[in-house]
């Protein structure tokens, strides 16, 4: 498509939310650099043909029985997880700025975990304040000094971005213990090839289907005896957690046995999986239980999720936990922040991806000013996910501004707050309207790091805010997603 060509009959009219930037298209309606020909290939069967391949795409996901647990409406009611058949597409000379800024991140929080439990030069020398860090829920001192097989203790990150009315890719938060969402990348794609191909046959877009056999090289790479040797599983909390559709998903894509507590144990130092040929040792979990349920002799003693003595084989290097116990507090609020002096300080690099401005609470020259502004700033706990634990101030009522006036005050530490940046936005089917209209989103790119180094997935998980006018684009508060296409670089 050329400047003069007409715009797709799909998009005809289209215009990104005003003061955003816009994924699809500029100011005048016009393609971004590089997406044209996908976008063509994508609108030209108009608004009438693309409801019919929605709505195949919603019956596909149903009769798969893809769900997540929405807790909006205060009974965590399991539904099917909500999907937007247009993608997000990212230009190949775009993601690959973005993939090194990924693999930069990532290898100076690998950095600062291996020192913050080792010998935290990053507090003698100055660089983050020591109260700060040691003051996160996340930070175990028990840990300290344990040094897990491979040396890697981030196998599986997560790292949440929106982009800036400049179109200024911005890292809103790490998420460094048990990231998820990655199935539904995978289904995502399997909807378009399934719904839409035609368009994939047409638009030069990076494959995203050997994200599981790349997982478990990686998990093979930091075991501790051979890698044809090794033998993983994945530790789910059982069938009523909100991610188990991902945990079988991805066990059975890697081939490997979805596991709970009551099928492993320790003996010794060694740790065991029980099966009808009798016990046969683990040497790498890929856990999705949440750390402080994982160990009963470690952590919290009432857990029925975990094993007793999983900890104790771990310290001794004789199996792999991914990721590692001990990661939040590299993706605690309180010091994301600090982040871009960890890659400076570790890697000495500049960092190549930028972050939002952030005011830390337990500053007092911060805090000061986020009681002044409050009504201006989102303010978020330092020990909460998933949206909760957040006040918008300019939405919010009186009653709730002094509410959060008080917690600040109270408990310092727990609150970072950020002026709200306006998220981009992008091309969105509308049920309800039959047609393409803007809504804002945000990305989680999934990057893996193993013995022999970092890999990003090319694409992640666009989440949408499917309701006019919203910023909620959290799949646990109502957001849906959409597939995410990178196109392969131009020769």
């Amino acid at each position: 498509m050329t400047p003069l060509d007409p715009v797709p009959p799909l998009f005809a009219g289209y215009r990104g939310l005003p003061g955003t930037f816009d994924e699809g298209f500029t100011s005048d309606g016009r393609p971004r650099l590089g997406l044209a020909a996908a976008l063509d290939a994508l609108g030209a069967r108009g608004a009438a043909g693309f409801e019919v391949c929605q709505g195949l795409a919603e019956r596909a996901l149903m009769n798969q029985g893809v769900t997540f647990s929405v807790y909006a409406d205060q009974r965590g009611t399991e539904k099917i997880f909500p999907f937007c058949l247009v993608p997000r597409i990212v230009s190949g000379a775009e993601w690959a700025r973005l993939e090194r800024g990924l693999v930069q991140r990532v290898l100076a929080l690998e950095a600062f975990l291996a020192d913050v439990y080792g010998p935290q030069r990053v507090f003698t020398e100055g660089r983050v304040p020591r109260e700060v860090v040691l003051a996160s829920r996340a930070f175990h001192p028990q840990l300290a000094g344990l040094r897990p097989p491979g040396g890697v203790r981030i196998h599986v990150a997560g790292i949440d971005l929106v982009r800036d009315p400049a179109g200024t890719f911005r890292v809103l938060e790490d998420n460094l213990r048990t990231p998820s969402g990655v199935s539904y990348v995978l289904e995502n794609r399997l909807l378009s090839k399934r719904v839409l191909p035609d368009v994939l046959d047409r638009a030069p877009v990076r494959r995203v289907d050997h994200y599981p056999s790349q997982l478990a090289e990686t998990l093979r790479s930091v075991s501790p005896v051979d890698p044809g040797a090794t033998r993983a599983v994945v530790l789910t909390p059982g069938p009523y957690n909100s991610a188990y559709f991902e945990h079988s998903f991805l066990a059975r894509t890697m081939g490997l046995e979805l596991v709970e507590a009551a099928d492993l144990f320790v003996d010794g130092d060694l740790l065991f999986l029980r099966t009808t040929r009798g016990p046969e040792r683990v040497h790498v979990v890929y856990r999705r239980t949440d750390e402080t349920f994982l160990d009963p002799e470690v952590f919290r003693a009432d857990s029925l999720l975990g094993v007793p003595g999983i900890l104790r084989a771990w310290a001794k290097g004789n199996v792999a936990l991914a990721n590692a116990p001990g990661n939040g507090v590299a993706d605690d609020k309180a010091v994301y922040p600090f982040v871009p002096e960890l890659v400076r300080f570790y890697l000495g690099e500049e960092p190549l991806l930028e972050q939002v401005p952030t005011y830390v609470c337990a500053r007092d020259a911060d805090r000061a000013y986020v009681l002044e502004h409050l009504r201006e700033l989102v303010v978020k706990a330092v020990d909460e996910a998933g949206g909760y634990g957040m006040l918008m101030g300019p939405q919010a009522s009186t009653a709730e501004l002094e509410e959060f006036r008080r917690r600040i005050r109270a408990e310092p530490r727990k609150y970072v707050a950020q002026h709200r940046l306006e998220l981009s936005s992008c091309p969105t089917w509308d049920a309800a309207g039959r047609a393409v209209v803007p809504r804002r989103v945000d990305l989680r790119p999934y990057v893996l790091n193993g013995r022999g180094g970092a890999w990003v997935l090319p694409g992640g998980l666009t989440r949408v805010a499917l309701t006019a006018g919203s910023y909620v684009v959290n799949s646990s508060q109502g957001g849906g997603s959409k597939d995410t296409w990178v196109l392969k670089e131009e020769p």
